[in-house]
C-alpha cells in the first residue's frame, strides 16, 4: 500500500506541517486499532486515512485523522495533504467532498497549486483567565476564549508577536486547561511582511507538544482576527520552528483556509492495516 508524507501549508519541502496520507481501495476503513498503529508508527501530528464513497452521495471520500495517540474530530493540514495527494495522483480534480467526524468538508484545487478548505467556523466564548495558565505559558494573557464546540481549545491572546514567538511553555501544565490544547496568538508586528497575525499551538492532550501549522486552529483564529481587524480575508503565520502560512476567509459560519502543499516522501507500507 502506498503511503505518502506531505508538507502542508507551505510551498517548499521540510516546512509547514507534515502529514502521512493513505488512500484505501476498499469501501470501508480497517480496524481502528490498526489505523492507530500506523499513525503511531508514522509519529507525525496526524496521519490521514481515506476511502472512496459510492457516486451520488453527499461526499466523495470518507476521511479520518489520527495523531500518534488518538483519533481527532477535525484536522486542517491533513485534509489539505489528502486533497493534494488526490489531485497529484489523478484520483480527483476540482472540488472534492469529504465526510468526517466534524461533518461535510470540501476542498477546491486552484491553478496555482494551492487548495482551499471549507470548514465550519468555531464559535468563541470569552472566559475568565484560568488560574495557572500564565505560569504554564510563561506569558500573561490579554484575553482567553473557549472554542470547545468544534476543536476543544482555548484561544489565548497575548501582548504582541514577540511574546508569541518567545513562548517556552510547560506543556504538561497546559494540559488541564482544555480538551485538546492552547492556541496562543497576537497581531503581527508588521503586516507589511505578508501576514496579519501570528499563532502557536500546543496540544498535549492528543500527544502533540507543539503542532507546526494547524488548519483547525484557524477556524477559531479567522473569526477572532476578522472581528478585531475588520476584514474577512486575512493571512495567518503559525510561528513554529517549521512555520507556515494560512490564508483565511470568513464566510458566515464557515471559514475557507487556503494553502499550498508539497509531497516529500512516497513509499510502500509493507504491513497494511
Amino acid at each position: 500500500m502506498r503511503i505518502r508524507i506531505v508538507d502542508a501549508f507551505t510551498d517548499r519541502p521540510f516546512a509547514g506541517n507534515p502529514a502521512a496520507v493513505l488512500l484505501f481501495d476498499s469501501d470501508a476503513f480497517p480496524d481502528d486499532g490498526r489505523l492507530q498503529d500506523v499513525a503511531a508508527e508514522m509519529n507525525l501530528s496526524e496521519t490521514a486515512f481515506a476511502h472512496r464513497l459510492p457516486a451520488g452521495g453527499e461526499a466523495d471520500w470518507a476521511l479520518r485523522w489520527f495523531t500518534p495517540v488518538a483519533e481527532v474530530d477535525m484536522c486542517g493540514h491533513a485534509t489539505l495533504a489528502t486533497a493534494h495527494v488526490l489531485h497529484r495522483t489523478g484520483a480527483a480534480s476540482g472540488t472534492v467532498r469529504f465526510t468526517a467526524r466534524c461533518g461535510i468538508l470540501t476542498t477546491t484545487a486552484h491553478e496555482d497549486g494551492t487548495i482551499t478548505l471549507d470548514f465550519p467556523a468555531s464559535s468563541l466564548t470569552p472566559v475568565d483567565i484560568p488560574d495557572g495558565i500564565a505560569e504554564a505559558l510563561g506569558a500573561t494573557p490579554l484575553s482567553v476564549l473557549d472554542t470547545s464546540d468544534h476543536i476543544g481549545d482555548l484561544l489565548v491572546e497575548l501582548a504582541d508577536e514577540a511574546t508569541v514567538r518567545g513562548l517556552r511553555p510547560d506543556v504538561r501544565a497546559l494540559a488541564p486547561h482544555s480538551q485538546r490544547g492552547i492556541i496562543a496568538t497576537a497581531a503581527a508586528t508588521d503586516p507589511g511582511q505578508g501576514y496579519d497575525y501570528v499563532s502557536r499551538c500546543f496540544f498535549p492532550n492528543v500527544g502533540i507538544d507543539e503542532d507546526p501549522v494547524t488548519g483547525s486552529a484557524h477556524t477559531a483564529l479567522a473569526p477572532f482576527w476578522s472581528a478585531r481587524l475588520g476584514r474577512p480575508e486575512l493571512t495567518g503565520l503559525q510561528a513554529s520552528a517549521r512555520s507556515g502560512l494560512v490564508r483565511t476567509a470568513l464566510c458566515g459560519d464557515r471559514v475557507r483556509l487556503t494553502g499550498a502543499a508539497v509531497t516529500v516522501v512516497e513509499g510502500e507500507l509493507l504491513f497494511a492495516p
